[in-house]
């Protein structure tokens, strides 16, 4: 039997209604996240590490906070902050963590004078300085000891200054609850690392299981041109306080610079 007038204007309609929504659909299935991972395109953050030997760029200029890696402390000189950089940075639209990389805990009070001093250096040459932050690969079973030594430096850390930390996935995954709630109690954020060198820790995704149930403010660092698919419930944590992009230089740096 044929279909009725206003049958087949209602079909119509509802058939030219999809036409002409079906653009609509397409673009806003094209801004769903897909499960592929993505690479880290560091124009589309607003955190950095800028480390030792790595050359500014442009995204810097967009830069809400860039944490500077100033010096470090080795293991062979434990008496003396070995400087990185050339001079102080000037950086007048960001906020900016001083980073201090160790190579052991057991550091001479002559070397939190050093830090603090440069600490104060930065400052009055017109920088937000807002944090100093310890770069130390802490063993996972001893994060009860790098607690203690991280509350004798915040006992002695002027109180302008936040205290940060970097962090291994291997501490969401198999750190102790308490000695992970002793380092909550101490320091303001930690920044964990999916990363080593230039590339994404491959299976980093295992790691991160068990990241819900830090008891601290964190960030998670990714290295510009890595790979990297968020947790999906990452999003929804109250502790996750968003991503600091490790800058490198492009290979044509690396050949110049050689």
């Amino acid at each position: 039997m044929g279909q009725s007038p206003k049958i087949l204007l209602v079909v119509v309609r509802r058939a030219s209604l999809w036409f002409a929504l079906m653009p609509i659909f397409m673009a806003l299935s094209a801004c769903e996240p897909t499960t592929a991972d993505t690479t880290v395109n560091a124009a589309e953050y607003d955190s950095f590490w800028l480390w030792a030997g790595v050359k500014p760029q442009a995204v810097l200029e967009q830069a809400k906070t860039v944490y500077i890696l100033e010096g470090e402390v080795r293991a062979s000189n434990a008496a003396t902050l070995v400087p990185l950089r050339p001079g102080t940075p000037d950086i007048d639209h960001a906020d900016i963590w001083m980073v201090i990389r160790v190579e052991n805990l057991d550091l001479p009070p002559e070397i939190y004078r050093q830090i603090f001093a440069k600490l104060g250096q930065w400052s009055t040459q017109g920088n937000k300085v807002v944090g100093l932050q310890i770069d130390f690969d802490a063993n996972t079973r001893s994060l009860d000891q790098y607690a203690i030594f991280l509350r004798k430096l915040r006992q002695q850390l002027p109180r302008q200054y936040a205290l940060g930390i970097t962090g291994l996935l291997d501490w969401s995954a198999n750190g102790d609850p308490s000695a992970l709630a002793s380092l909550a109690d101490v320091v303001d954020e930690a920044v964990f690392q999916v990363y080593q060198g230039r590339n994404t820790i491959p299976g980093y995704e295992k790691w991160l299981n068990n990241i819900d149930d830090l008891p601290m403010f964190f960030r998670i660092g990714l290295v510009q041109g890595g790979e990297w698919k968020p947790p999906v419930s990452l999003a929804r944590n109250p502790n996750f306080r968003g991503y600091v992009i490790f800058l490198v230089n492009d290979a044509a740096s690396e050949i110049h610079a050689d």
